[in-house]
């Protein structure tokens, strides 16, 4: 049997709950054509980067699959009738993945905190800019004029006209 990792997404109206019946029955229906489910992550609800059927936001769900081709297609062809998935996508793998997924030691690490204002970007003594004052270093608004010396007086002629 091969190996495969398949992600469907569901509609953002639906409930934890009933994403994790719809993992449930989608592990039977692999189960049912000779395979198995070596695990199903759900990774919550976020946001799409472009709308998909109306949706802004969509239920993530990863189940790692050691089974035959017809079962996956089997599984395929219910996810296409069923009207809470948006999207589905299924990899076939050379092994599948121990532990935890990348997607939800992300989500642990940025519940932990790692990363903060405080790094870079808004806190700290970089300001916005990035360590460069808002117009960029001394040419910006507001700074010293550097070597070009002092303004004129608007009511004093052109350098390069003469007067009488």
């Amino acid at each position: 049997m091969a190996l495969y990792e398949h992600v469907f997404l569901a509609r953002q109206d639906v409930t934890a709950q009933q994403v994790e019946e719809l993992t449930a029955r989608f592990k039977g229906i692999i189960e049912a054509n000779g395979g198995s489910v070596t695990k199903a992550e759900y990774w919550g609800v976020k946001t799409l980067t472009y709308r998909i059927r109306k949706n802004r936001k969509a239920h993530f769900s990863l189940l790692n699959v050691d089974a035959p081709a017809a079962a996956i297609a089997e599984l395929e062809r219910q996810q296409r009738i069923d009207e809470d998935v948006l999207r589905f996508l299924t990899i076939r793998v050379e092994e599948l993945e121990e532990g935890q997924s990348v997607m939800l030691q992300k989500r642990d690490r940025d519940d932990r905190g790692e990363r903060g204002f405080g790094d870079r970007g808004f806190g700290g003594d970089r300001g916005f800019g990035g360590g460069r004052s808002f117009g960029g270093g001394d040419r910006g608004f507001g700074g010293d004029r550097g070597d070009r010396g002092p303004r004129r007086d608007r009511d004093e002629a052109p350098a390069s006209v003469e007067t009488e």
